[in-house]
């Protein structure tokens, strides 16, 4: 088995894991990280949904060894985190406008609302209706409508 540094939620670890073991299984399984959730192992559900040195990506589809030592993966526990507060504005948004009904998909949706913020802030503009298009995180309940909104008035407060 071989050994695997990066950072978690800021903070430095070191896992035993095989190199062809998905960075999710090591997220959940070994390192007790439950917020990134398993849907359908390919990156099409996105319910994993976390971010590699604050970009969007699907930890389900990662083998472990692609992870280098200077890798920042941030996942839903570790989102307040990078604002300093109990909870981010997004996370916020969502409980305000209480768009969750199962939840399950939920962690993810609120990953990459934050990502695409980020993005489009990055280009110098406000998050549009066609940024929102781009997010492909499947919702089974269907709280898209809700989804959006939560990322229009999150978008707001970061």
């Amino acid at each position: 088995m071989a050994s695997h540094t990066f950072k978690l939620n800021g903070e430095r670890i070191t896992v035993e894991a095989e190199d062809d073991v998905r960075l999710l299984w090591v997220l959940r399984d070994l390192l007790g990280v439950t917020g990134p959730k398993y849907g359908c192992g390919l990156g099409v559900c996105q319910a994993c949904t976390s971010h590699i040195n604050g970009k969007a990506f699907n930890p389900c589809s990662v083998p472990v060894a692609t992870i280098a030592q200077d890798d920042e993966i941030t996942t839903i526990e570790g989102l307040p985190g990078t604002v300093g507060k109990e909870l981010h504005p997004m996370q916020e948004a969502w409980l305000d406008l209480d768009v969750a009904q199962c939840g399950y998909c939920q962690p993810g949706q609120i990953m990459a609302a934050v990502a695409k913020v980020r993005q489009a802030a990055d280009a110098g503009r406000e998050i549009s209706d066609a940024d929102l298009d781009e997010i492909r995180n499947i919702c089974r309940c269907g709280t898209y409508t809700r989804i959006r909104e939560a990322i229009k008035a999150g978008a707001k407060n970061m």
